[in-house]
């Protein structure tokens, strides 16, 4: 069901952004008259077509991209007969260049406009809710393994990342410290200040699957939040806002002092130490064997929201959708120096899945879809042929020398670009189910 769920979302995605951006380029060759004969969601072979005037909007049932085929241009369909015939008014490629241009930009442009206006929604809707650097450093962090091995330690407190102050705990774990080089906190041990040096190629590591969790969260005092029914907890007696502060005699303070000791005690019977409305009662309880009992923790750390006003929304908003640009172009640029392998860094269909998760969470989709529309903006843009990126740099260079590129020239540019995107595209399915199977 899980899977069902995954793939449900990712292709409700993309469904809505590769219909937004084909619609973007429809939309502008028909305010120039050009001739659209078909609009489709999807792939070949045809699932579902309708007849409105010169167009044929369809449904195909590859659900991982669309297209839109305009009269006279050299697209993936490579219709090099309807190119040998005289050029008609209505084509694109009797179109002035600049006409042209717009065209092929009219698909980015409607992603990015989309990607801002979900990216401004969450952030007028939601607000912002975060840890303070105060907060945090209450208790300090608990290390994991990956932290543990660039030098860090639970208990430490981040003073400053990359030599400057911060507000927000999630700048110490931000796009800026894994995708730029010479990163660094500075910590506070035992009364003094320790500059922790974090490799280039850290971010590799944490990309890996086993790795999620295993760098730096708070410290965080707990209570009982909500008991899930039908488990060991709820047999214990177990009640919302109970604090455990020991199991089996053993002191816990921190959630991850109660990870800990659980993950030590899998499948075998404790004695829960509980402080309830000023008083203490022991529980008695079994553990699961992932090492839970069964509820989730209530972080007793004192958050900060800030609610947005529309105005703060709107610049809020776009400053993180073309945050997802910057961190991109960051990304690829660690990929071509060699600091993070592309097997690590690029993820295909699989991949992007398992990013909206098992459980259909509106929160998660709409954030992860206003994501991928930036990203497919970024990605339509690059200069590869076969792109809209590349088809505009080609425009780019007939307006500025007067010289249109022969059809001959744009069909194998049009053939090359197709051979290098089915083989990333190939590549990213190959990586991704390498990924899951090893």
């Amino acid at each position: 069901m899980e899977v069902l769920i995954m793939a449900g979302q990712l292709i409700l995605g993309l469904s809505i952004l590769v219909g937004l951006h084909e619609l973007g380029h429809l939309v502008a060759a028909k305010m120039f008259g050009m001739k659209v004969e078909k609009y489709f969601i999807g792939f070949p072979p045809k699932v579902w077509s309708i007849q409105r005037g010169e167009t044929e909007y369809g449904l195909g049932a590859v659900p991982l991209g669309g297209f839109v085929k305009i009269s006279g241009m050299i697209d993936e369909s490579l219709d090099t007969d309807q190119m040998n015939a005289e050029p008609q008014p209505y084509e694109f490629r009797a179109k002035p260049a600049w006409q042209r241009l717009i065209v092929m930009l009219g698909g980015i442009i409607v992603n990015v406009i989309v990607g801002i206006i979900i990216f401004v929604a969450i952030a007028y809707s939601n607000g912002d809710r975060f840890l303070s650097r105060e907060e945090v450093n209450r208790f300090g962090i608990v290390a994991g393994d990956l932290a543990r091995e660039i030098g860090l330690q639970t208990g430490d407190k981040i003073v400053k990342v990359n030599g400057k102050d911060f507000d927000d705990f999630s700048e110490a774990v931000g796009s800026d410290v894994f995708l730029g080089s010479g990163s660094s906190y500075t910590v506070e041990r035992n009364g003094e200040l320790i500059d922790i040096d974090i490799p280039n190629n850290f971010i590799e590591k944490l990309s890996e699957p086993e790795a999620k969790g295993t760098f730096i969260r708070p410290a965080e005092p707990f209570v009982v939040g909500e008991v899930v029914p039908d488990t060991y907890a709820e047999e214990a007696g177990l009640k919302a806002n109970d604090r455990i502060v020991a199991v089996n005699g053993k002191p816990v303070q921190f959630f991850h002092h109660l990870q800990q000791t659980l993950d030590s005690l899998k499948g075998k019977t404790v004695a829960l130490t509980v402080q309830r409305d000023n008083q203490r009662e022991t529980l008695t309880s079994e553990v699961t064997s992932e090492g839970t009992l069964g509820f989730q923790a209530k972080s007793l750390l004192n958050y900060t929201t800030v609610d947005y006003t529309l105005g703060q929304a709107m610049v809020v908003g776009t400053k993180e959708a073309f945050g997802v640009v910057y961190n991109n172009v960051k990304g690829f640029g660690k990929i071509f120096r060699g600091e993070v392998s592309a097997s690590k860094a690029l993820s295909g269909p699989i991949g992007i899945a398992r990013m909206f998760g098992g459980v259909w969470d509106w929160g998660r989709f709409w954030f992860l879809t206003g994501l991928l529309s930036m990203v497919l903006a970024f990605m339509n843009a690059l200069p590869i042929p076969a792109l809209d990126g590349g088809h505009s740099v080609i425009l780019l260079y007939e307006m500025v020398s007067g010289r249109k590129p022969s059809d001959r020239f744009l069909e194998n540019a049009q053939k090359v670009g197709m051979v290098l995107l089915l083989g990333l595209m190939a590549f990213a399915i190959f990586n991704d189910v390498w990924k899951a199977v090893f």
